[in-house]
């Protein structure tokens, strides 16, 4: 399909993923969480960490042909002025029991790996089954605590990036593709 795209805004640098792109690799990813979990008894519980993850977590578990259920929780790793990292914090939990259940962590970005680390812990130590992860982007440079990922969308370079659910300063959320930020004076 061939659209007209509107121009970048000023504080966007380039576009690093494009739509067609993020389509094909998360139904590729569906295609393997579907396959990895396809003989488990009961629903897989997807958790999206919000407020980042929601737009992967809707096309993701739209392709998907297992039994699952959709759960949120809310962290926050940042300090005030929306860049520095700061302490994890839980914002709000789940609804869902996970004990007894595979869990799959939908994750926006795999930053120091502090969130996803922190998400790991907490919910093995409630009696799952499994805990495993899926991230949409992963940041090799940033990385300080390693976790380990089972499903993983793109690895991209250590820059600022908006779109697909990223945001700055809850701006560009809802962009369709991945884009870089140009970084502040």
């Amino acid at each position: 399909m061939n659209t007209v795209k509107p121009p970048l805004s000023d504080d966007l640098a380039r576009v690093l993923i494009d739509e067609d792109s993020i389509s094909k690799r998360v139904s590729e990813l569906a295609d393997e969480i579907n396959a990895k979990y396809r003989n488990i008894e009961e629903p897989l519980i997807l958790v999206g960490v919000l407020k980042g993850s929601f737009i992967f977590m809707a096309d993701l578990v739209r392709r998907l042909t297992i039994p699952h259920v959709v759960d949120f929780i809310a962290i926050s790793s940042y300090g005030k002025k929306g860049t520095e990292r700061g302490e994890v914090r839980l914002l709000m939990d789940t609804r869902e029991n996970l004990a007894g259940h595979h869990v799959l962590i939908v994750e926006d970005i795999l930053d120091s790996g502090s969130t996803l680390s922190y998400l790991i812990r907490t919910f093995g130590a409630r009696g799952t089954k499994s805990v495993e992860t899926a991230v949409f982007l992963d940041k090799p440079a940033r990385h300080v605590i390693p976790v380990d990922i089972q499903f993983r969308g793109f690895e991209i370079p250590d820059v600022w990036v908006v779109g697909y659910g990223l945001d700055y300063k809850e701006r560009h959320r809802t962009l369709p593709y991945i884009a870089e930020m140009i970084p502040e004076k």
